[in-house]
């Protein structure tokens, strides 16, 4: 009896994704064995992964082609999760700290990332890709940033929000890789709850000494500072910078009448 048309092709990509999750595992161990990603060759890989070169050029062109998929991937399944953490809003944040909850959706994006902790660990740890540490970091900042504009005026802050948000996206990667650094002790749950509130501590909170920064002015006041230093022979320290009780009230009006705008288009 004939076998059904679709019967070898089923067969054949059960086959494939077997490969690809063997070279993916197999990049994973030679990265931590102690092999720099950038050294890994088809032969070390299809050797650890237990299959033939041809068998790795039947899905990929040469290594780097092969690291770009894989990096691919993962990077599509965290910007997934990613995009449902951007969702949550200031309030919905802060409800969730006073209640000790970890923000909407982390759970997931730690879970994606303690699931497929040999993959994921070797790309991000010593031995693994700073290109794509740094693709994380750039989509996280996207990603988020529209969220994290909602409610205050970016036309204020210019560059310094460009450097808070980056600061902010590449503090969690970095906590991240410290969790990977302690073998992933704490659970997912434990971590996302850790890392919900750490987004928001300032060191003056580890020592009951919080200190509150008027950011619209320092913004502000950063932002004059860096257009009288690019006039010649001006310096930021004499360029006819306003006080910074002229920046505070500037920042202030600033804000209400943004915080006005934004009231009447709703």
């Amino acid at each position: 009896m004939p076998q059904p048309m679709g019967a070898p092709a089923g067969k054949s990509d059960r086959r494939s994704l077997r490969s690809q999750r063997a070279l993916r595992s197999a990049l994973a161990a030679e990265i931590k064995a102690g092999e720099d990603i950038s050294r890994i060759s088809v032969a070390a890989l299809t050797e650890r992964a237990g299959l033939t070169r041809r068998t790795f050029y039947s899905h990929y062109k040469d290594i780097p082609d092969f690291i770009e998929q894989v990096e691919a991937g993962v990077l599509a399944e965290v910007r997934e999760r990613v995009r449902a953490i951007a969702e949550a809003t200031l309030p919905e944040l802060y409800q969730n700290i006073e209640r000790l909850e970890p923000a909407p959706g982390s759970v997931e994006l730690l879970g994606y990332i303690a699931e497929n902790r040999d993959l994921i660990g070797a790309l991000i740890g010593p031995g693994g890709d700073q290109a794509f540490i740094k693709k994380v970091i750039d989509m996280a900042c996207i990603e988020v940033s529209g969220r994290m504009q909602t409610g205050i005026f970016p036309g204020a802050l210019g560059a310094f929000f460009d450097y808070y948000l980056a600061s902010v996206v590449a503090s969690e990667v970095g906590v991240v890789q410290r969790w990977f650094e302690r073998d992933l002790a704490e659970t997912p749950e434990t971590m996302a709850r850790i890392m919900t509130v750490i987004a928001f501590v300032r060191p003056g909170d580890l020592y009951g000494m919080p200190i509150d920064v008027n950011v619209p002015a320092c913004g502000l006041q950063f932002a004059f500072g860096a257009e009288c230093a690019g006039q010649e022979g001006q310096g930021v320290d004499n360029c006819g910078v306003p006080s910074s009780d002229t920046m505070t009230a500037l920042a202030a009006s600033i804000a209400g009448g943004f915080a006005s705008f934004q009231q009447e288009g709703n």
